[in-house]
């Protein structure tokens, strides 16, 4: 009991705090003493040889939410569980310096080889994307729905405490136009503000301090009753959106995440995205959470402190409002060049090859000025032809087009070393590294502190809100 209260005292101490830098369920991991979080544990992606498989083929993924989940596991001197961390999502957590789309276009595409700094026998091969930017100005209405559990394991400042913080902070950033609605759920839904326009700030603003919490988790009904309100209120060119915030604790109704994942699916169809936002320690159902933001045309973020809450809801805002949806990658892979290649992380977005040109597969969002990057480890052969290494397919639709578009970009430039790289190649790679040690990989080869913090340290000339500078600082205080 004294062990459970002082890790409590420890998670609220850390999470509102501004002062610090601050089905499925064979293979979840437990976590000791305490926990009872649930995380899936996806085998990591193998090497395959190119003459074997060709062809790799996978969604965006634009989640940060296994990132600032790790980082409240360190800042408690504690090594998250490896599987908890996806790879992708340190890497996404931050924002890289690409280049706004051509005309016409919603994404640009790059991409850039290094040599591997954990094994120098092998290399890197980034690719990245960038989604247009849309000025504040000229962002489109939107139609919110604040779906926010209220129920008894919520009580706590690190839970509905932060959310109500965050929320009202999102309050400040509303167009007139704009319009919110609240629905709480417990033991049943209920509706504790109807849709209200954005120039009624402190209506708003009272309705998110009555919250409290008690009683049990009636998730999917909460679920199908921000979806209706949503869809009355829909904004035709709109950005129409629920933003569910809970610790996934979902235990009256549907409640498995099977049961859930298809209720999600049924919404998706209505135009209405969803951006999931997880929160506390304890009894953290991440893989529920992060599973029902892949199926309904979402994104998932943790929230562990008060600087993610500006992350999340000021800084990066205009993330909220879509700008590619469907979102695929497929690589072709030159067997004159490249002998075998390891997609880093995206194992739980994988996709069948045939599934790139099927418009009714549902894939990725991508939302304004945001990034998406992945790396891929590779074996090359030593060759002196001098032809492209891959080539870069990317399909996405805009926002209210059924029909997707094909951009196409060559793999063809020489191999740096990593140090003579670009900054984004180097913090990818510092990331990458990084997040190779918390998986525990066998892939991880010579990574080490001293690594990350080399590459990362040379990498922070672009650095939007210090988030690049707060990650170093994670990691020269971290015990390795």
């Amino acid at each position: 009991m004294k062990t459970s209260l002082l890790f409590f005292a420890i998670i609220i101490l850390v999470t509102t705090s501004c002062t610090k830098d601050s089905g499925f369920y064979a293979n979840i991991e437990p976590l000791p003493e305490v926990y009872n979080e649930k995380y899936k544990d996806y085998e990591e992606n193998p090497f395959m040889k190119v003459t074997d498989q060709p062809i790799s083929t996978f969604s965006v993924d634009a989640d940060g939410g296994s990132y600032a989940n790790m980082r409240r596991f360190l800042y408690l001197g504690q090594t998250p569980p490896k599987a908890s961390v996806r790879i992708e999502e340190y890497i996404n957590y931050f924002t890289f310096d690409y280049k706004e789309p051509e005309a016409g276009e919603n994404v640009s595409l790059e991409s850039e080889l290094s040599r591997c700094p954990w094994n120098t026998e092998h290399f890197l091969m980034r690719i990245g994307m960038k989604g247009k930017t849309i000025p504040e100005s000229e962002l489109p209405n939107s139609n919110y729905v604040f779906l926010i559990d209220v129920s008894g394991s919520m009580n706590s400042p690190d839970k509905l405490g932060i959310l109500k913080t965050g929320f009202s902070t999102m309050v400040d950033k509303l167009k007139d136009q704009d319009r919110i609605a609240i629905v709480t759920y417990a033991g049943e839904a209920g509706v504790l503000l109807p849709s209200t326009y954005g120039d009624e700030k402190s209506k708003i603003k009272e309705a998110i301090d009555q919250l409290g919490a008690g009683g049990s988790t009636a998730g999917a009904a909460g679920i199908s009753t921000a979806y209706e309100i949503a869809q009355e209120n829909f904004i035709p060119d709109g950005n129409n959106r629920v933003i569910l915030g809970s610790d996934g604790d979902f235990n009256v109704g549907p409640s498995s995440t099977d049961e859930l994942i298809e209720l999600i699916e049924e919404k998706r169809e209505s135009g209405i995205y969803l951006t999931v936002l997880g929160v506390g320690g304890g009894n953290l159902n991440d893989y529920m959470m992060e599973q029902i933001a892949n199926k309904g045309n979402g994104n998932y973020e943790y929230i562990d402190n008060a600087k993610q809450i500006q992350k999340v809801f000021m800084y990066e805002f205009e993330k909220f409002h879509t700008v590619a949806k469907d979102s695929k990658i497929q690589i072709t892979f030159n067997a004159n060049m490249v002998d075998s290649y390891r997609l880093i992380g995206y194992e739980n977005r994988s996709l069948n090859n045939e599934d790139f040109d099927n418009d009714t597969i549902d894939a990725g969002e991508i939302g304004s000025s945001q990034t998406i990057t992945a790396i891929y480890e590779l074996v090359l052969f030593d060759t002196l032809n001098i032809e492209k290494y891959a080539q870069f397919d990317f399909r996405y639709k805009k926002p209210n087009e059924t029909q997707s578009r094909l951009l196409t970009h060559e793999i063809g430039n020489i191999p740096r070393d990593i140090y003579e790289s670009t900054e984004n190649m180097r913090f990818a790679a510092a990331i990458g590294g990084f997040g190779l040690m918390m998986k525990q990989s066998e892939y991880k080869g010579t990574a080490s502190k001293q690594l990350v913090l080399e590459l990362g340290n040379s990498s922070t000339t672009f650095d939007p809100n210090d988030y690049r500078k707060e990650f170093i600082d994670l990691i020269t205080n971290w015990t390795e």
